[in-house]
């Protein structure tokens, strides 16, 4: 845990660093529109976030999340185009999500398939699947309840902010103080262990991916809610976002290892990076390099650790204090 908070206070660290260069070269980034824009934006991004933390957190990856965004917010278009009420529109979105998680964590957890080969196909059979089926088209002419889901513009904007809030509290709160929390970082640490304590690995490994799918079509509702209409290629490079906003924070990608409030601020960091940039007036292209050397520094800082860590304990274990005792 101690590794995890240094983690978190480092990139608290890079984040204030940035927000200071920003603040002398470009004040106008600190204005109320933009701030606002910054948190819509990536309050669908944290939302995702706190799932794949889950994911990870058991040792597992799950890189279809991208294309599942893009499937989930067409599917509550489609509905909401059907002329269903707004509120099961809004469930459907969700129970795609789900139903495509579950998918992927049954065939993770029982069929014993690598999450990695898993995911990758998923991804590509779902991008591809929505493409052909829209042919390309977006969603049009959905009805005005549906936009910002019948609230005002303001309104909604706390509401997201809220939810985000809650949802990122709620399974922080959990992972901390709940049996099956701890049965999560269990399963990510040590699989044979957490079997021979009595702990069901296959079945939190499955519940992992549907709340990873179910939280997917909830970030996908929220977001496809602000235009009045709906992109059939949306999401594209999401899953990039969210794992080097989770591995920043502090997770290790191994598992068993992390913490929400690490992926809150993993979130807030790379969410500020790609805005940053247009305002200090360089290529926005940069945003996509940066945040592949950030997930490539974090992993290396992981393995360092760990390695630093071997070594100190067998410093120890062979010092001659530790041989007497």
């Amino acid at each position: 845990m101690r590794k995890g908070y240094s983690r978190e206070a480092s990139v608290a660290g890079a984040l204030i660093a940035l927000l200071v260069v920003v603040a002398a070269v470009a004040p106008r980034y600190f204005s109320r529109e933009n701030l606002t824009d910054i948190c819509l934006a990536n309050a669908p991004v944290l939302i995702v976030a706190v799932g794949m933390t889950l994911v990870i957190l058991t040792g597992q990856i799950d890189i279809s999340v991208g294309s599942m965004f893009a499937v989930c917010g067409v599917a509550a278009g489609v509905l909401a185009k059907a002329g269903l009420p707004v509120p099961i529109a809004a469930l459907g979105a969700c129970f795609t999500g789900a139903a495509l998680g579950s998918l992927n964590g049954g065939l993770v957890a029982y069929l014993r398939v690598p999450s990695i080969v898993v995911t990758l196909a998923a991804m590509v059979a779902l991008r591809d699947g929505l493409r052909w089926a829209t042919q390309g088209a977006w969603v049009e002419d959905l009805p005005s309840g549906f936009q910002w889901l019948g609230f005002s513009q303001s309104s909604f904007s706390a509401m997201i902010l809220l939810l985000a809030a809650g949802i990122t509290v709620t399974v922080g709160w959990g992972l901390r103080n709940l049996a099956a929390g701890r049965a999560v970082y269990a399963t990510g640490s040590s699989e044979q262990a957490a079997h021979l304590s009595g702990i069901d690995t296959r079945r939190y490994r499955f519940w992992v991916f549907t709340i990873m799918g179910a939280l997917t079509g909830l970030a996908a509702l929220l977001n496809s809610v602000r235009f009045n209409q709906i992109p059939s290629n949306s999401g594209l490079g999401l899953e990039m976002r969210v794992i080097a906003a989770v591995v920043v924070g502090g997770t290790a990608i191994t598992g068993g290892t992390g913490s929400i409030s690490g992926t809150v601020v993993g979130v807030i960091l790379l969410g500020a990076v790609g805005p940053a940039l247009t305002f200090l007036g360089i290529n926005p292209y940069w945003e996509k390099a940066i945040q592949g050397a950030i997930i490539l520094a974090a992993i290396v800082a992981d393995k360092v650790s760990v390695r630093v860590a071997f070594l100190s304990s067998r410093k120890h274990a062979s010092s001659p204090a530790s041989t007497r005792a």
